[in-house]
């Protein structure tokens, strides 16, 4: 969960701003239970997406036509990128990013065969007029999860034990605990 979040944060500072809509694929870090017409979104992930002010929806089950162009453009980037570097050796993650970056550039700066531009010149044209800006705080993670209330009022967490009110006794909560 940390690491999907914190890709989504840097893809929005990549952009310069925050979409108005995600359509995430139907992985568990977006979504807890695939449906047709109202699945259930990781608490988390929803709780991220309103504190950034974007709208969630998931991709529909085995659709891949509802993400067609992000595929395609998975697939030109692992060509472009990913193949180009292949045979290179890195001894540091910092040293990897840099030669990601300056591929990412190229390719985004690359003229389209078809049309007029380039993806970059898309970006500026299109895209960023659209984006919304970036939150001032960052999100607090948390984590989330279910648990029945004992009989002695507790609700055991991450081998800890936490306090709740009487009357929750044998109901079914959800918990979540702030990981800073």
């Amino acid at each position: 969960m940390q690491a999907w979040l914190r890709a989504h944060v840097q893809a929005f500072e990549y952009w310069g701003g925050i979409p108005t809509l995600a359509v995430p694929d139907n992985t568990k870090t977006a979504v807890s239970q695939a449906h047709r017409y109202d699945p259930d979104l990781n608490p988390t992930y929803y709780n991220f997406a309103l504190h950034c002010g974007f709208g969630i929806v998931p991709a529909r089950p085995y659709r891949p036509r509802d993400k067609a162009k992000v595929e395609n453009a998975v697939q030109v980037a692992q060509r472009w990128i990913v193949a180009a570097l292949r045979h290179h050796k890195f001894f540091s993650l910092e040293e990897l990013n840099v030669a990601i970056r300056e591929l990412l550039a190229k390719l985004n700066h690359r003229p389209f065969r078809k049309r007029e531009g380039s993806r970059a010149a898309v970006l500026e044209a299109i895209d960023k007029p659209a984006l919304k800006p970036l939150p001032t705080e960052p999100f607090d993670l948390s984590q989330w999860s279910r648990a029945r209330v004992n009989i002695d009022y507790h609700v055991a967490f991450d081998s800890k034990l936490y306090s709740v009110p009487y009357n929750l006794v044998h109901e079914l909560v959800e918990t979540a605990v702030s990981r800073c």
